[in-house]
């Protein structure tokens, strides 16, 4: 192969990168023979230093043949990185061998070195003892070395020590495993990750954990060699995705043993025999013994370890299932016949090991989120702030010194910038999987948390919960795992008792998907320039008979083999066929697109090259985007910040930004009322005492809220999602004399003596409240009374000085609860909630007799109920079944630009939430959240498809959700992961439009159309383009497939194709005045009834079209209170429309009108309501998925501050009844 013609190009590490072979020199062995001669022995064993007899390094060709490659590779090359080069003599010919004549000097000759590798210490590693000469044989051995860089980049090598001569080194069995993962990230495992659970126990195991966690300086130590490596790999596999940040170097030899006088964090590895020499010399190290599992410490900090434990109740769940494992396959085979096949066995002990592998992996896994799971609950993602403070607050005081140390490691910052960057890796997928039901509803709701009645039983119900701890929650969207105070353990867990997690601690039973392996082609000697381009040809022509034999739906093996193809092109030289295999990683899995390397190869490229690129649109545009955006990539902001309390005074601005980052709430326009309301009769800034004891007065309400003890007599009575919120002192009522309690659903009086429960009221029924005075001693105490629908005598409670707030607060949440259930949307009663808690954190901030006024600021449904009432016209009230807000957790609302509905299904290996059916919607810049259509939870938080204005969605398949985005891109989702790893970038302009072809069996072609007029047909398997064609003129928004033709909506005309691209018909509205256009805005197809329905720019009228005569002009139908129409959505046999009300442009109306008799073709079209609804003005598309929602809900697209609404199908048919 040609070495670097190119200074641009220069491949990633290969298979291969060094061959070196070491030993002892010629002349030391020469002179102990001579030693051994004279003393007259027949050997003599001694130890010699080692050195590099001889390098080789890929391509394993001479100069020559690299430079008679290079004339025929073009500018192909690759620029080897020279961290050292070595001049090395050629070895002298001895004198019995050598040729007659005068000596000749030695001629250097130059050896380029991978960097990393370091032919200085390479020799020390090889032989960490030393050369030993034996007078005996020895075995053949290996061991294993890790060389890390500056930058933290590891190369790996293999040790193959003989004790006799080597001739030849065998390379003709190697394979590339090529493993589904679900995390391109991860590391590919060739490790028996169960070794350490062999050496240690699982006490121990966890103790090494801690020490790994926490950074520690450490030392393992063994006899073996090889074990060094192969433990301390597996250790670092158990972390994963976490990693290991300091120095990492598993072998010592006796000349590096000062290295673990390193003063900073390290994990190293020495020869046993040196254990007492590190233990006696070194301090504060922690030094583990794998042969005798053991964990010790160097002299001088044995007295004061400060080593702590890993949280009790997920070390205890770790221990009980690394019990539960089968880790000796002589017992899980003890069962089964011997055979007689060697392959047949290495193939059952590699299963065997992949499974155990896959299960130890799930187990550490499952610790780690059992561990660190609710750190995502006080992160602010906007500012990138984590607010350590709090959390720590809410872990056991068992567990504090552990999480201290772990807090402010380097490790876990690594981990924290990956969360909030919102990677989708293992632990995230798992965090996902493992989610409970009750964590999804909070994820929804804005209001603080505070443990459900639920979550209180199941605290009393635990032996673990004997005694509650003051807890204090930092972000509204906790999950509130409640932790026992825990008697001080010991630093060992050997002890520890199991018994009481044994019922959900078996480990799962996990089957791990069959790694695919790809045996490379076979490599022949000698490594000629011509052996070594027919090997490199050989190598593509069976990757690409390995992708023909390929299944079509299994994209993410077709990727590996795309990326493996494109490198072994880039060493042909043949640039343009690299960049198209990489450009197809686009459509199978993007994550492991190379974009460094496509950029260098693109940079490198000669002129005839460039014109082979021109050729081809798609690649351009990759090529386009790679220079356009070359440091996109490294502008990812990874910075994390801990929350602090200001020290400067703050304006709007600032304080918004301070209040989100706490976590206290994130909504704008609520933090504007609170500014509001700190800064009444005062300058419109706050000073840092202010924003502090507001702050501080903001936790302690949450910490009285945890500490609330609800005896089960009380808890019997309040539904199991309901909190306890607020508690009043001490007061006396009509009912008696005891605390009022409010949760978001009711009030109730939790007596005193023997705790009892006496309700009050539910907010649904409260009818009055007042703020009135009871003289009582010549005193006049404040007094609320609630007057309720269901009883005749009105509470009363002498509130005293606690009045003013009390009456605001049920005003409010009485306000919500009407909102809420007029409006279908339980979102109101969390704002209510939400403002509540302020106005009680402002009265407590501000002390002051304007305490109540400001607080007041925050009334803002008592205020809309009273100034201006949030009525809804009679039919939307009766029609309106649920509203949601996507929007929830943003700090501004943002506009739904498209839903879509997709039905459930469950398919046996799949999981149970995949059944579910589920709503998309999708917001501004490429947002989308997923909900459970059957309980409207958030299925999955927003995660972003580009960053641009989404058009249009469509359910393709069962698996996948297709995305039209402004951007030009198609993004596919699969609906499992929630993950979006392909893009199809064969359209120039904004996607408008995609439809599935209709069919009884599963879709197989999607059609695609841009505003340009570009209309694409995709084979949903390949993802290929099947057929393609180019309207006469652009503007194309919309296209329906019916009777063979695609219909196509391009602005001032419907066209009718054929499938071959060619005209069939075109639809116009003919006008009486020339110089009017008409700009269609929807239209629809009506198969049964033979119709299409359409709506034009700035027409109250709807024009309907026979599709026996296309030719005939369409009737026209007048609608009333109407401007134009902007949306048209078919439901069965019927029409709905979105129009817009020509006195209040603000508004539109829904309405839904039967097709006209087809007996009667006059008819206009029955309207099926009796008043058309009135709502908020509406943009956006909607669309329902493939068999729905029939007999489900019409989904309708809200805009701005407004939020999806469902409508059911009974207002149709009560109306036709009607």
């Amino acid at each position: 192969m040609a070495e670097a013609a190119s200074p641009h190009l220069s491949l990633p590490s290969g298979l291969l990168e060094l061959c070196a072979l070491l030993g002892a020199p010629r002349d030391s062995l020469r002179s102990l023979e001579q030693v051994a001669y004279k003393k007259g022995v027949k050997h003599l064993s001694a130890l010699l230093d080692p050195e590099v007899l001889s390098i080789f390094v890929p391509p394993f060709i001479s100069k020559e043949d690299s430079q008679m490659a290079g004339a025929n590779c073009g500018t192909l090359g690759k620029t080897r990185m020279r961290s050292l080069r070595k001049k090395r003599e050629k070895p002298r010919p001895e004198q019995w061998k050598g040729l007659p004549g005068p000596p000749r000097a030695p001629e250097p000759e130059d050896v380029a070195v991978p960097g990393g590798v370091d032919l200085l210490t390479l020799p020390q590693l090889c032989f960490p003892g030393g050369v030993c000469v034996a007078t005996e044989p020895k075995e053949d051995c290996v061991h294993f070395l890790v060389l890390t860089d500056v930058c933290g980049n590891r190369t790996y090598g293999v040790v193959a020590q003989y004790y006799r001569p080597l001739h030849v080194f065998n390379m003709k069995s190697l394979q590339i495993v090529l493993p589904a993962r679900a995390d391109p990230e991860s590391p590919i495992l060739d490790l028996d990750l169960h070794l350490p659970l062999l050496c240690f126990r699982p006490e121990k195991v966890l103790q090494i954990l801690t020490c790994i966690l926490t950074e520690q300086r450490i030392v393992f130590f063994s006899s073996d060699w090889a074990l060094l490596t192969l433990v301390t790999e597996c250790f670092m596999a158990y972390l994963y995705p976490l990693q290991w940040q300091h120095p990492f170097v598993p072998i010592l030899s006796d000349q590096m043993l000062d290295f673990v006088m390193a003063p900073t964090s390290f994990l190293m590895g020495c020869h046993l025999d040196h254990f007492e020499e590190v233990s006696k010399e070194a301090d504060g190290l922690v030094l583990i013994n794998i042969d005798h599992g053991s964990i010790t410490y160097s002299k001088s900090t044995d007295d004061n370890v400060d080593i702590p434990d890993v949280p009790l109740l997920a070390a205890q769940t770790f221990i009980q299932r690394v019990q539960s494992l089968q880790l000796h396959h002589e017992l899980h085979a003890a069962h089964l016949l011997s055979s007689t096949d060697l392959k047949e066995g290495r193939a059952h002990r590699r299963s065997w090991q992949q499974k155990l592998n896959c299960q130890i992996q799930q187990t550490t896994l499952q610790l780690l989120v059992s561990i660190f799971r609710d750190v995502k609950n006080h992160l602010n993602y906007e500012h990138r702030v984590f607010n350590s403070e709090e959390f720590l607050k809410t872990r056991a005081p068992g567990d504090h010194q552990f999480y201290k140390q772990v807090l402010d490691t380097y490790m876990f910052h690594s981990f924290l910038k990956a969360r909030l960057n919102r990677r989708m890796d293992a632990f995230a997928q798992m965090d996902l999987d493992t989610q409970s039901e009750e964590d999804r509803i909070n994820g929804m709701l804005l209001s603080p948390r505070r443990p459900t009645v639920e979550k209180r039983a199941s605290r009393k119900s635990s032996h673990l919960h004997v005694t509650h701890r003051r807890m204090v929650v930092s972000m509204p969207n906790l999950q509130d795992i409640a932790m026992p105070e825990l008697a001080p353990r010991n630093s060992s867990l050997r002890l520890t008792d199991t018994a009481g997690c044994r019922g959900s601690s078996a480990v799962l039973n996990v089957t791990p998907k069959s790694p695919y392996t790809f045996k490379i082609p076979e490599i022949h000697f000698p490594l000629e320039s011509k052996c070594v381009q027919a090997y490199h040809a050989h190598f593509v022509s069976m990757l690409s008979e390995a992708m023909c034999f390929l299944a079509p739906d299994n994209s993410l093996l077709l990727a590996r083999y795309l990326y493996l193809r494109g490198l072994v092109y880039l060493m042909q030289g043949q640039l343009l066929n690299a960049l198209l295999d990489f450009q197809n990683l686009y459509k199978t899995d993007i994550r492991i697109f190379p974009t460094d390397l496509v950029k260098r190869t693109v940079e490198s490229m000669s002129a005839p090259e460039w014109e082979g690129a021109e050729q081809a649109p798609e690649l351009m545009r990759l090529i386009s985007e790679i220079l356009d955006k070359p440091h996109e990539a490294s502008k990812l902001d990874d910075h994390v910040k801990k929350f602090k309390l200001p020290k400067k005074h703050m304006q709007l601005g600032d304080f918004m930004k301070r209040v989100q980052e706490s976590g206290i709430v994130k909504d704008a326009s609520i933090i504007h009322r609170l500014f509001e309301a700190l800064t009444v009769g005062q300058e419109k800034q706050i000073d840092p005492e202010t924003f502090k004891d507001f702050y501080n007065c903001w936790k302690e309400t949450e910490a009285e809220a945890q500490e609330v003890s609800l005896p089960w007599l009380v808890m019997e009575h309040l539904d199991k999602n309901e909190c306890v919120c607020k508690l009043s002192s001490s007061v006396k009522t009509n009912l008696g004399v005891g605390k009022i309690a409010m949760t978001q659903k009711r009030l109730f009086l939790l007596t005193e003596g023997r705790p009892g429960y006496l309700e009050i009221s539910t907010f649904r029924n409260i009818e009055e409240v007042r703020r009135t005075t009871t003289t009582f001693l010549l005193r006049r105490i404040p007094t609320l009374k609630i007057r309720v629908a269901s009883k005749k005598e009105v509470f009363e409670a002498n509130l005293k000085t606690e009045c003013d707030l009390w009456h605001l607060m049920v005003k409010e949440m009485w306000a919500g609860k009407k909102l809420a259930d007029d409006h279908k949307d339980p979102h109101y009663v969390q704002q209510a909630l939400t403002n509540v808690l302020l106005m009680d954190a402002v009265v407590g901030t501000l002390q002051s007799p304007g305490a109540i006024y400001a607080a007041s600021k925050l009334s803002y449904f008592d205020k809309m109920s009273n100034e201006m009432p949030m009525t809804l016209p009679e039919t939307t009230l009766e029609t309106l079944k649920h509203k949601i807000n996507p929007s929830a957790g943003e700090a501004f609302p943002q506009a739904v630009d498209v839903l879509l509905y997709t039905p459930g299904h469950l398919d046996p290996a799949e999981k149970v939430e995949d059944a579910h059916p589920k709503l998309w919607c999708a917001l501004s810049e490429g947002k989308v959240t997923v909900f459970n259509a059957s309980s409207w939870t958030i299925h999955q938080h927003s995660f972003k498809v580009g960053t641009a204005k989404v058009n249009c969605m469509v359910m393709a398949d069962q698996n996948q959700v297709w995305v039209g985005s402004e951007d030009s891109v198609i993004y596919i989702i699969n609906v499992h992961s929630m993950s979006c790893n392909k893009q199809l970038t064969a359209h120039c302009s904004s996607v408008t439009d995609l439809i599935v072809q209709d069919g009884q069996e599963a879709p197989s072609n999607v059609y695609s159309c841009s505003m340009d007029g570009m209309v694409l047909v995709w084979n949903v398997s390949t993802l290929q383009v099947t057929s393609r064609f180019q309207l006469p003129r652009g503007g194309l928004t919309s296209i329906r497939l019916h009777g063979g033709r695609l219909w196509c909506c391009t602005g001032n005309s419907i066209m009718v194709m054929k499938m071959n691209g060619s005209l069939h018909q075109e639809l116009k509205i003919e006008e009486n005045f020339k110089d009017t256009s008409t700009s269609f805005l929807a239209f629809q197809l009506l198969p049964e009834e033979e119709q299409l329905w359409a709506a034009c720019a700035g027409r109250s009228e709807v024009y309907i079209w026979s599709l026996k005569d296309l030719a005939q002009p369409p009737q026209r139908v007048p609608l009333e209170d109407c401007s134009e129409i902007n949306c048209m959505i078919r439901v069965k046999k019927q029409v709905g429309w979105r129009a817009r009300h020509p006195q209040h442009p603000r508004q539109v109306s829904l309405a839904l009108a039967a097709s006209p008799c087809s007996r009667e073709p006059a008819a206009r079209p029955r309207a099926l309501l009796p008043s058309p609804l009135r709502v908020p003005l509406l943009t956006g598309t909607c669309r329902v998925g493939a068999n729905g929602p029939t007999g489900h809900h019409v989904l309708v697209s809200w805009c701005g501050p407004s939020t999806p609404q469902r409508i059911p199908p009974n207002w149709m048919a009560s109306n036709d009844r009607t």
